[in-house]
C-alpha cells in the first residue's frame, strides 16, 4: 500500500474492513479521534488517526470490549499494544498465504 499524508473515509473503512458509518460513529464516541474536515465536511485521516482507529477496532472487535471499556483502555495505555501488532501481522500473513494457495 502506498503511503500518503491523508486518506479518505472510504480508504480507511476499506483498510479496517468496516463501513464508513462505523468510522463516523467512533468519531462521535472517542474524543481523541478528530480527522480534519474541509468546508464541505469531507474527512481526511492521517496515519495517526488510522493508528488510533486500528486500536479502537482491535479493542472493540478483537478483544470484545465495550465502548466504555475501550475508552478506559485507551486512557490507561498510551503505548501501542503489542497484541494488536501481532494480530495485524497474522492477518497480513493469512492474506498472503491465501493468495499463494489460490495461485497453486
Amino acid at each position: 500500500m502506498e503511503t500518503k499524508l491523508y486518506y479518505s473515509i472510504g480508504e480507511v473503512a476499506e483498510m479496517l474492513g468496516v463501513n464508513t458509518s462505523m468510522l463516523r460513529f467512533w468519531e462521535s464516541e472517542f474524543k481523541e479521534l478528530r480527522p480534519t474536515k474541509n468546508k464541505k465536511g469531507t474527512r481526511s485521516y492521517t496515519q495517526q488517526d488510522i493508528d488510533l482507529l486500528r486500536r479502537i477496532h482491535y479493542l472493540t472487535k478483537e478483544c470484545g470490549l465495550t465502548l466504555d471499556g475501550a475508552r478506559q483502555q485507551l486512557k490507561n495505555d498510551k503505548s501501542p499494544d503489542k497484541n494488536m501488532q501481532v494480530v495485524d501481522t497474522l492477518k497480513e500473513l493469512k492474506y498472503f498465504l491465501t493468495q499463494v494457495k489460490q495461485n497453486l
